[in-house]
Formats: structure tokens, C-alpha cells, sequence
């Protein structure tokens, strides 16, 4: 027998589509609303407890869960890649949705989005404001290049972007009025974009350092490739890493053949890219340095090791060495290259798992 009403929520920016479904009792109701977490409370509150709460990811983020989550209502976040839907299903409403919701709820086929707490999704945003700053200005700096070579200007050092590059774009003058307008104004962008990036990069820098996260920081910068930037966007993405395990970490990130088997056919296409873009960019990215050549750890590693306990010391140097390995037997056998790194990007997050949940194990021991 069902003892549950199950709320399901189209969450707009403006209104809120409601679904309650009682399985036990065959009772639906339906309502639009603004979307207004104590409106939203107040019509919750209108059934007999217990009542449960479900709404898609998406824009509006995780306020309204917390809302209610303190109200003593239990509220859980779909993830909105994991929605099922017919594929002869072309009717797409608010209604509809938030009835699918609701009966995906009361059948316990919802996977549920971990919801952050506030000061974790601050340092999420933060994260994300740096790599974002970090690509408008790659951006601004290829439009300045490419306007440049439009006119068959050409900078004689090989190096960009460097003091010396920076007074030599200063220099360059255009006959037309429009164009040279137009110039001034890209390279000012460029130049204020690195300003204000390395603004950011400060203050990511002295949040790391004080940080909930910053003992798996320190953790995962001792692995090649991550460094500070990369170790915090990592960090802050995954949160609770002893939600997985090694297996299961890749899976997650999105680092995992897609799969079309049926019967005594099995193919295996490209990665199904789901899960967390964004730590999957940074794993990709880092996953390249292990194909440079390494016997020991450099200057950089070698202070780091001294930040951490020795198993975590012993781990990474091991974790080092293997990935290193892996790319040296991929390039033996000629595997092409992108898809030898993300093959190396899948078990360099296995590595940073095993460092950060131990971590977060024994943090959870001592506190217990």
C-alpha cells in the first residue's frame, strides 16, 4: 500500500505547474502557481502527510528544495538526463511533465541530483565564473590574432601575448578610421579580460587555501596535469566523492563507451558524455600531461607531496607512474591519440576518487 501523496513540479522562472498523485486512494489534483517557495509550500501542506516532492534540474537550481527541505518536506531534484520518455511521446506540456514526475516519484525510478549546500554551490560559482572568464578572453585574444592576419599582419615572435607582444599590438596603426576603432577596441577587451581573470585567480587561490575541500585540493594537485585551478573546479564539482567508487566515477563524468547491444551484437560507440561537463573538460585537459615524459617528480610535485600524509603521498606517486605507463602502451600500439586520452581522462578520475573519498572517509571517522 502507498502511504504517500507525490508532488510533481514543472519549475519555471515565473510559475510552477503541480501534480499530487495518491496511488493508495486514486486521488489527482492538478494546479498552476507562481513560483514562489512559500505558495509552493502552502499548497504542499494541503495534503495529509507524508508527502514527497520531486522537481527537474535546471535553471532555477536548488533554493526552492532547500525551502522546503527545512520546512520538514521531503524534496528531491531529478536529474534531467535520466527522465524516461516514450519515443513515440511527442507532446511536451507542463502538466504532462509534472505528472510523469509524480508517477516516476511514486514508482522510485527518479534519480535524484545531489542538492549542494549553499557555501558549496558558492564555491561551485566562483569555479565556473574563472572558466568562463578563461574562455571569453581565449576568444577575445583569437579575434585581435584574426583581424590581424585578415590584413596579412603578421607579429615576428613566435610567443603571444607576452609584455613585449603586448607593446607590438600597441604599435600597429590601420588607415581606415573604422578599423582602427575596431582594433583599439579588441585588444582593450583582451587586455581588461586578463585583468580581471587574473583578479579571480587570486581570490580562487586564497579560497582553495580555507576551503571544506581544500585537504582534497591538496590531495589531487599532487597527480600530473592538476594543478590548483583544476584540482578546485574538481573538487567543488564532485562534492561528495564517496557517492562512487573507482568504477563508477568514470561512469558518472561521462568518460564511458556508449553501448548499442542487442541479442549477440555488442557495439561500442563514442563516450556518453553525461554527468558533469565541466569536471569532465578539466580531466580531459589534464589527462594530456601524462604523455610527457616523467621518471621522477618535478619541483612543483615535490613541494606539493610534502602537503599531504604519506599514503596519500605513496597513492599519488603510484597513481603517477601508471598513467604515464598507460600512455606509453597506447602509443606503442599507435592508438590514436584523443582516444587514448580519454581513455587515460577515465582512469585519472579513478585516481583522484581513490585520493579524495579515503580522504572524506576518514574526515566522516573522526567526526563520528
Amino acid at each position: 500500500m502507498f502511504e504517500h501523496t507525490f508532488n510533481g513540479l514543472d519549475v519555471h522562472a515565473v510559475n510552477i505547474v503541480a501534480h499530487a498523485l495518491n496511488p493508495d486512494t486514486g486521488e489527482i489534483k492538478s494546479h498552476s502557481m507562481a513560483a514562489d517557495p512559500a505558495v509552493v509550500l502552502e499548497w504542499v501542506r494541503r495534503f495529509e502527510p507524508p508527502v514527497r516532492v520531486v522537481y527537474e534540474s535546471g535553471p532555477t537550481g536548488f533554493v526552492l528544495a532547500r525551502y522546503l527541505q527545512a520546512a520538514g518536506i521531503t524534496c528531491v531534484v531529478a536529474a534531467s538526463s535520466k527522465l524516461l520518455r516514450a519515443p513515440g511521446d511527442r507532446v511536451k506540456t507542463d502538466r504532462r511533465d509534472a505528472r510523469v514526475l509524480a508517477e516516476m516519484l511514486a514508482v522510485g525510478s527518479v534519480t535524484e541530483v545531489r542538492i549542494p549546500e549553499p557555501d558549496e554551490e558558492a564555491l561551485r560559482d566562483l569555479s565556473r565564473l574563472r572558466s568562463g572568464t578563461a574562455r571569453d578572453l581565449a576568444h577575445a585574444r583569437q579575434r585581435v590574432n584574426s583581424l590581424l592576419l585578415r590584413h596579412g599582419i603578421r607579429c615576428p615572435e613566435n610567443t603571444r601575448w607576452t609584455q613585449e607582444h603586448r607593446r607590438w599590438l600597441r604599435r600597429q596603426q590601420f588607415d581606415e578610421l573604422v578599423l582602427q576603432f575596431t582594433y583599439d577596441a579588441d585588444v582593450e577587451q583582451a587586455e581588461l579580460l586578463a585583468i580581471h581573470l587574473a583578479h579571480i585567480h587570486k581570490q580562487v587561490t586564497a579560497t582553495a587555501a580555507a576551503c571544506r575541500y581544500t585537504p582534497v585540493i591538496n590531495a589531487l594537485m599532487c597527480l600530473r596535469g592538476i594543478q590548483m585551478t583544476t584540482a578546485f573546479g574538481l573538487a567543488e564539482e564532485i562534492g561528495d566523492w564517496t557517492r562512487f567508487t573507482g568504477s563508477s566515477i568514470g561512469s558518472y563524468l561521462g568518460l564511458v563507451p556508449s553501448e548499442q547491444s542487442s541479442g549477440q551484437s555488442r557495439h561500442q560507440g563514442p563516450i556518453t558524455k553525461a554527468g558533469n561537463t565541466y569536471a569532465r573538460k578539466l580531466l580531459i585537459e589534464a589527462a594530456w600531461v601524462h604523455r610527457r615524459p616523467y621518471a621522477r617528480p618535478g619541483e612543483r610535485l615535490l613541494h606539493q607531496l610534502k602537503l599531504v600524509t604519506p599514503p596519500t603521498r605513496i597513492r599519488a606517486l603510484e597513481g603517477n607512474h601508471r598513467l604515464h605507463r598507460k600512455w606509453e602502451h597506447f602509443d606503442e600500439r599507435h592508438k590514436k591519440s584523443v582516444k587514448a586520452n580519454t581513455a587515460i581522462a577515465r582512469e585519472l578520475a579513478g585516481w583522484c576518487w581513490s585520493l579524495a573519498a579515503t580522504l572524506q572517509q576518514g574526515e566522516r571517522m573522526d567526526a563520528a
